[in-house]
């Protein structure tokens, strides 16, 4: 019998051993990840040339006999989110498929004549493959935050988050096994629990919706609330009405409400951002679009420090819904601003779990 129940023991303990790899990691499995050494990466393919040059990076900063040693409070690292460390291709950005579900689908909630037709041209867009393929059209982006924000107005903060944290268990389109709140690239999990594990402060620093965000990414990968940037939406109280914030006194019956759009938190105004919230240039940028082009370089120009500009490129067609174009215009991108490039197809041992697979 004591065999028997060792056996068992061991026979679960190899399940639990080869999970990660196998199936898609549940949340909790994915906030326990662990990289303290170069050792302990998990999820990048053997010689994967980024990561070795983080690994080399990180080692000689944090080395205090090295002429390139940075002080602790100094290890600065900012991270865009949507396609860098989470899934944005399917079909579109989390906090995109997040707005058309409380415009077009949700059952207690009707839209404005306004946001519906807005919610159905940007879902057209997006079934015709207008975001792998570059096609938006221009201006599309602010004006899906602009309704975007509407949809959810009068939301409070806690409602807000209840319906962010709903929508995290729905499936993505077009991949299997996969949820919402699950579609983390494992490989760049890896290298922020490095980071932080090496004394850096991590900070994303995203385009989009900034509660949403840290209700999807920053718990899960232990990141205060604080040391997330991103768009903000308009607060008020919930007696304000249209007084104006600087005239108003929040009274004691009052609670919090989501009001519209303030300012997109992309290209230039990423760096304007980092300057007023962090107020130091980071040593370390991660990024994947021409929208993080101004963050990246910001992270290379001028600093006092050694610093690197990494660029994740979803060139993966077999394992992720990635786009050759796409991918050629991004490597020339990285190229051309000395950025280094993260392949998903060629440095990612697995993305989400080797049972995630491109739905037939």
């Amino acid at each position: 019998m004591k065999k028997k129940i060792l056996a068992a023991i061991a026979a679960g303990l190899i399940a639990l051993g080869s999970f990660s790899i196998v199936d898609a990691m549940p949340r909790d499995q994915i906030a326990q990840i662990q990289v303290k050494k170069a050792k302990d990466f998990k999820y990048w393919t053997k010689d994967a040339e980024p990561k070795q040059k983080l690994v080399e990076f990180v080692t000689d900063v944090t080395n205090k006999k090295s002429k390139n040693f940075i002080p602790v409070e100094d290890r600065l690292a900012v991270f865009d989110m949507d396609g860098t460390f989470i899934c944005e291709s399917a079909p579109c950005y989390f906090e995109w498929m997040l707005y058309l579900e409380r415009a077009l689908h949700d059952p207690n909630f009707t839209p404005s004549a306004e946001d519906l037709k807005y919610a159905q041209m940007v879902d057209a867009e997006i079934r015709a493959g207008h975001f792998m393929t570059g096609k938006f059209p221009k201006g599309i982006d602010l004006g899906e935050a602009k309704s975007q924000e509407s949809v959810f107005a009068g939301m409070t903060p806690k409602d807000y988050e209840d319906y962010v944290r709903k929508f995290m268990e729905k499936p993505v389109e077009g991949l299997t096994n996969l949820k919402w709140g699950e579609a983390f690239y494992l490989p760049m999990v890896e290298v922020i629990k490095y980071l932080q594990a090496n004394n850096f402060t991590v900070y994303i620093v995203t385009g989009s919706d900034r509660p949403a965000m840290r209700v999807m990414g920053a718990e899960l990968l232990k990141i205060p609330y604080n040391q997330v940037i991103g768009t903000n939406p308009a607060i008020k109280a919930s007696n304000q009405g249209e007084i104006s914030a600087d005239n108003y006194a929040y009274k004691h019956e009052d609670y919090l409400v989501r009001g519209g759009l303030t300012q997109k938190n992309l290209k230039m105004n990423k760096v304007v951002a980092i300057e007023h919230e962090i107020g130091k240039q980071p040593v370390l940028a991660f990024g994947n679009s021409g929208g993080d082009t101004s963050m990246l370089n910001y992270a290379l120009a001028g600093n006092k420090y050694k610093s690197l500009a990494f660029f994740v490129i979803c060139d993966d067609l077999e394992r992720e819904l990635g786009n050759e174009n796409k991918a050629n215009g991004c490597k020339k991108l990285a190229d051309a601003n000395g950025w280094i490039q993260i392949s998903m197809k060629n440095d990612f041992k697995t993305i989400y779990g080797d049972d995630v697979k491109l739905s037939k």
